[in-house]
């Protein structure tokens, strides 16, 4: 995708950010360990993307506020979004991305990277709420450059291994 179609407009997270939007918007991020889902209304073409750094906050207290660094918060708050604009979960679809294992040369066999913490904990969420998972690309090693078109649905993803600079998928 080299460009953006006429009365697209692009938005760039950065970790720890999420948004919902109608069509229109082209979002764009850079996921390693981090994971991004993806909720997408095709019948009000109304989408969300996330950004999300860490599974949880675990039993860390709770701020007055939520924080969109954490899946389970991020969540949280684009579901609250979605139903200020009347947008029922039921006719949403998710996708999901990231999780990559950054540094595979120190990687314990008794330990799960956090990727993998990252990629299970957004499989949960979608699940709990009710909403299908129509596609994901988690895991593997790495970094992923995402694009989510909120008009279409579509979600162009290309994987780069971070050991060899090479191209591991789109």
């Amino acid at each position: 995708m080299d460009g953006i179609e006429s009365g697209h407009h692009e938005i760039y997270l950065q970790p720890g950010e999420y948004l919902v939007a109608g069509p229109g918007c082209r979002i764009r991020t850079l996921l390693g360990s981090c994971v991004s889902i993806v909720l997408w209304h095709p019948k009000r073409q109304v989408g969300a993307m996330s950004h999300c750094l860490l599974p949880s906050r675990g039993r860390k207290a709770r701020p007055d506020r939520s924080d969109a660094r954490y899946l389970d918060e991020a969540f949280s708050l684009i579901l609250g979004e979605l139903a200020g604009l009347d947008v029922p979960l039921s006719g949403c679809q998710a996708k999901i991305f990231g999780g990559g294992n950054m540094f595979p040369e120190h990687a314990r066999s008794d330990q799960m990277h956090i990727g993998r913490k990252n990629g299970d904990m957004a499989r949960l969420l979608i699940e709990a709420a009710g909403i299908p998972t129509v596609s994901e690309h988690l895991f593997g090693v790495g970094y992923r450059t995402i694009v989510f078109d909120t008009g279409s649905g579509d979600v162009w993803v290309r994987q780069v291994s971070n050991a060899a600079g090479i191209e591991a998928g789109s």
